[in-house]
């Protein structure tokens, strides 16, 4: 026996172009939003005024942030000796920023720590926005050099 294709009505053909139509528009719709969505650092607002970002019934997930987090009293320490305020990094991130001053790359730090360069990148990203929390922002890899010796989190002689 022999199967025979005949063309979907016309009316069933209007249907499927509708829905491939509409989930296009939502594929789009979701990859906007997507691309528009940012992680809040800590002591940074979140942007409010951009459209179509905001809590969504149903999706508790896409929320931004009222307001900047608060600077916790544990979150920066005092160096007495220089008076200059020291962040409260985490061990791990103090790990990630030596390794990252001693190899020559993101991905070696990754390697060396087996970890991804991702977070990688969010250690480096957090070590930054601590920094510029207590008002000595650090940009640049040079920059994170002279905080951490500032520090005492390296020394010249182990770079």
């Amino acid at each position: 026996m022999t199967a025979i294709a005949h063309p979907a009505p016309q009316h069933l053909r209007q249907i499927n172009a509708r829905r491939d139509a509409e989930a296009q528009a939502r594929r789009q719709e979701a990859l906007a939003r997507l691309a528009a969505r940012r992680m809040p650092l800590p002591g940074q607002v979140s942007r409010q005024s951009q459209p179509g970002l905001g809590h969504r019934a149903g999706h508790p997930h896409l929320h931004r942030v009222a307001s900047p987090m608060p600077v916790a009293e544990s979150a920066v320490k005092v160096e007495t000796s220089t008076g200059r305020a020291k962040p409260n990094l985490t061990s791990r991130e103090v790990e990630v920023l030596r390794t990252w001053m001693l190899v020559d790359s993101k991905p070696a730090v990754a390697q060396e720590l087996y970890i991804s360069l991702g977070t990688v990148n969010t250690h480096l990203t957090r070590i930054r926005a601590k920094y510029a929390e207590i008002g000595r922002p650090a940009p640049t890899k040079a920059s994170l050099v002279a905080r951490a010796i500032q520090d005492g989190i390296m020394t010249l002689d182990e770079l």
